[in-house]
């Protein structure tokens, strides 16, 4: 019995001495993970979008080549969810930056009050995206809309004011105040999340370098753009992958508020590739579409992460 046991130790402890042999085996639920759930949909993707497949017939058949690719490029609504999608994904991003690094600032202080504002700042990322899509449905609603109530209050909605004659802004009507707000609800459902990453890196940040730069009488401002910004570039560049990622590949919020209209003027290319593959029954097609600029991100995310080590390294 005593061999037995010995021996039992004896092989844990020589596994656990193997660092490559349990690396791997921790890794390994994860590597599954991935590979079920994005390495096999990704080639699957792949298969159909060079292939005629349907929602009546699903098989990979035949092979068609580029096809696909070129005939959604030649639609309107391709060019329409295209140019919709950068639009909505760099003013996103921008926005998501600037607030995240100023509540970052916030926090990173004592306060009174200070746990509130973390709760309620963490609210809407806590927050299921159709309750929160449900609610920005009504408070930009077409009649009832407490936010034009408000402009008209204030004399700027309404016949002789800055916002136009009209007593609505009709916000998902209309192509331009539709796609600012698809803008403005992303940048309120994703700024927590960007503002927990830059937090960390702002807190990481020695609070020695700061006491110092006090002393030597440097203003807020130029603490900020001399020292806080050159430290928080590498934390700055991977919070912007993440939130052009997630933002670029999201349908969620334009189908459940704009739905890609009027006509196809808000349309997202998520939110197209969905109605074309989907709800349109051209599975290849539909496949092409959400594969178009997947060469594009991925140099993007590769760029951004050599930007982020180099930076971290010097």
């Amino acid at each position: 019995m005593k061999q037995v046991q010995s021996a039992i130790a004896h092989a844990g402890v020589s596994l656990a001495d193997r660092k490559g042999v349990l690396g791997t085996l921790m890794l390994a639920p994860a590597l599954a993970y991935i590979a079920a759930l994005v390495a096999v949909p990704f080639f699957l993707a792949i298969g159909l979008s060079v292939s005629d497949a349907t929602v009546g017939d699903p098989a990979i058949h035949h092979f068609v080549g580029l096809r696909n690719f070129v005939r959604v490029i030649h639609e309107s609504a391709f060019h329409f969810g295209l140019r919709n999608s950068m639009i909505v994904t760099f003013a996103t991003l921008i926005l998501i930056l600037v607030l995240a690094t100023a509540e970052s600032e916030l926090l990173a202080r004592d306060f009174r009050g200070k746990r509130l504002v973390q709760i309620l700042l963490i609210l809407p990322w806590a927050m299921p995206v159709s309750l929160a899509a449900v609610g920005w449905l009504w408070l930009l609603d077409s009649e009832f809309s407490p936010v034009d109530w408000l402009l008209r209050t204030a004399h700027l909605l309404g016949p002789g004011t800055l916002f136009g004659p009209a007593n609505h802004l009709y916000y998902y009507g209309r192509e331009w105040v539709g796609i600012g707000a698809i803008i403005a609800i992303n940048v309120w459902r994703l700024l927590p999340f960007a503002t927990i990453i830059v937090l960390a890196g702002r807190t990481s940040i020695p609070r020695d370098i700061f006491e110092q730069a006090e002393i030597d009488g440097a203003g807020f401002f130029r603490t900020l753009f001399h020292i806080t910004l050159p430290a928080l570039l590498p934390i700055l560049t991977v919070a912007a992958m993440f939130t052009a990622l997630l933002v670029f590949g999201d349908m969620t919020i334009a189908a459940l508020t704009t739905r890609g209209g009027p006509g196809y003027t808000t349309q997202l290319l998520p939110y197209w590739a969905y109605l074309k593959g989907i709800e349109g029954g051209a599975l290849s097609e539909g496949a092409a579409i959400a594969l178009f600029l997947f060469p594009v991100l991925l140099v993007g995310a590769i760029l951004a992460l050599r930007f982020a080590y180099r930076t971290e390294s010097a």
